[in-house]
């Protein structure tokens, strides 16, 4: 099993200072977030793609992410220039998370923006089609609902081979969800439902989810199973019993995800204190 720690709160210098101190504790991968705003609590909050590219300067070994990138409200070009250049100055370490996004997280107080689940979801599936094609190197010729390309390369190929790794949410029992993820390397574990504050998704969930997977996707690469969470400071036991069941369930990464408004000493303290032990 692998584990990956958010950075939800703090400010540049102490954003790169938890990618730093992640990778001499020990952790897989440091991930930041992808917001426009935090309506009714404003907090610190920082482009994605510059911190990634900041943090690939800082750190050697660590898989660099955002949990995640809703894809919808970002121009698939920009998702391919950005995505490589990271990829790039980290040396092959970009892993991207993606999903529709949550509408709290801004969509609604900002217009123009998409809020209907079925174009965010047409729209996502677009920029993933767009993204494989202009990995390649070869020119693109793309003729969606939404996007259009004609005839543009987007040079140099990521370091990667044969493509930067795609993390993609999958909402259980939502067959058309499960599908989509099980079209590329990983499924960010989620149900129907799930809020920012629930979720539906337990050990037994999953251990339906991989089967499901595994009945149903035909390629043979590897595929991650990602379940984000909370483990305690201070008490390395209780945080290896809360991941336990999760990996023996057949999740591949524990994200440890501590959105309630922790305070930068608090993220501090866990990524210092290193993954949990299972």
């Amino acid at each position: 099993m692998k584990y990956g720690f958010i950075a939800t709160t703090g400010n540049t210098d102490e954003i790169l200072e938890l990618a730093v101190s992640a990778e001499q504790a020990g952790w897989d991968g440091f991930f930041y977030w992808d917001g426009i705003g935090s309506p009714g609590h404003p907090m610190e909050t920082y482009d994605p793609w510059v911190m990634l590219g900041a943090a690939a300067l800082k750190t050697e070994r660590i898989r660099l992410g955002a949990i995640l990138f809703p894809l919808a409200r970002r121009r698939p070009w920009k998702v391919v220039r950005e995505s490589v250049t990271v990829d790039h100055l980290s040396n092959g370490r970009l892993v991207l998370p993606v999903g529709l996004g949550a509408l709290e997280a801004g969509f609604l107080g900002v217009h123009p923006e998409v809020t209907d689940r079925k174009e965010r979801a047409e729209r996502l599936d677009e920029t993933l089609a767009i993204l494989e094609q202009a990995w390649t190197g070869e020119p693109v010729n793309f003729a969606g609902k939404h996007y259009r390309i004609e005839d543009i390369a987007f040079p140099p190929q990521p370091v990667q081979q044969p493509r930067i790794p795609i993390w993609v949410v999958g909402a259980w029992p939502s067959a058309k969800s499960l599908g989509r993820a099980i079209r590329y390397d990983g499924m960010l574990v989620a149900a129907v439902g799930d809020t920012p504050e629930t979720s539906g998704v337990t050990p037994k969930t999953l251990r339906e989810i991989t089967g499901w997977v595994r009945e149903h996707r035909e390629a043979t690469t590897p595929f991650d199973f990602i379940r984000e969470g909370v483990t305690p400071i201070g008490d390395p036991e209780q945080a290896r019993s809360i991941v336990l069941p999760w990996s023996e369930a057949g999740a591949t990464w524990w994200i440890e995800s501590r959105w309630d408004n922790p305070t930068v000493d608090d993220l501090r303290k866990r990524v210092q204190q290193g993954p949990p032990a299972v």
